[in-house]
């Protein structure tokens, strides 16, 4: 797997450099000398994130019951309907 690293303004200026060097690797994309982004190709993304990730499957992950969450609560108001 090669590493390719690039600053910002050599990405801008040579996008498809950058998208035939992630085909074999991440690209690390510097601003002003500090890695700021990578470059990966679609099937390397895929495997690293699990491409058959769903609600159900996030759901189930381990420490996902410690993860607060209350939604606010939804206002409906009703309202009369005429169906002449």
């Amino acid at each position: 797997m090669a590493i390719t690293t690039m600053s910002s303004r050599d990405f801008n200026q040579g996008v498809s450099a950058a998208r035939r060097a992630a085909e074999t690797g991440p690209v690390y994309i510097t601003d002003r000398g500090k890695p700021a982004h990578v470059l990966l190709s679609y099937e390397e993304y895929k495997r690293l994130t699990g491409s058959c990730r769903n609600i159900q499957d996030a759901l189930a992950m381990a420490g996902a019951a410690d993860i607060e969450f209350e939604p606010e609560r939804g206002n409906v108001t009703f309202r009369d309907v005429d169906f002449s």
